[in-house]
């Protein structure tokens, strides 16, 4: 895990689509050029009495299902923490909170990818200026990405039958 220091400042994105507090059960399709996150929206039930509760895997077919693809992406993260120890992350303090997605804008991340880069022949700290830092905390793992830019859809399914569609849904 990167270091924070004083610049690392925390923002929610509210326009991608919100994830499913209870199990979102994101899934990631990735290659060196882009990553594609699934994970189930949000959707609640108006007969919904909250006295029962409904299992859901990666192949239930179960409503609407985000699909948010980074474009040239500098690095991701998958993991640790999630809702129950997210006070651990270092940018906990700095506004992180639940079931929510987030910009880092002067991340230390981007700064250490940049300088990690700087012993390259050809590095150029300007390839840098277009890099932002994504962070989506789920029910129980944190996701984090180093990318330019993102692009957001929704679709209906399950998320396995959404992943089997990428990224031919993207062309």
């Amino acid at each position: 895990m990167y270091q924070i220091d004083t610049h690392d400042k925390v923002v929610e994105l509210r326009d991608l689509p919100q994830m499913d507090p209870g199990a979102p059960l994101p899934a990631l399709v990735a290659n060196e050029q882009y990553v594609d996150l699934i994970y189930l929206i949000v959707e609640q039930d108006p007969d919904w009495d909250g006295t029962t509760s409904t299992m859901v895997t990666t192949d239930t077919e179960r409503g609407q299902v985000a699909c948010i693809r980074f474009d040239r992406v500098w690095s991701h993260s998958w993991g640790a923490p999630g809702d129950e120890t997210l006070v651990s992350h270092p940018l906990a303090a700095r506004g992180l909170t639940y079931y929510s997605v987030f910009e880092v804008l002067n991340s230390s991340w981007v700064r250490l990818l940049e300088r990690m880069n700087s012993v390259h022949p050809r590095h150029s700290p300007s390839f840098f200026d277009s890099a932002r830092h994504f962070i989506f905390t789920f029910h129980d793992s944190t996701f984090e990405c180093v990318a330019d830019s993102y692009e957001a859809r929704v679709a209906r399914g399950s998320i396995a039958s959404v992943a089997a569609t990428l990224p031919s849904t993207w062309r």
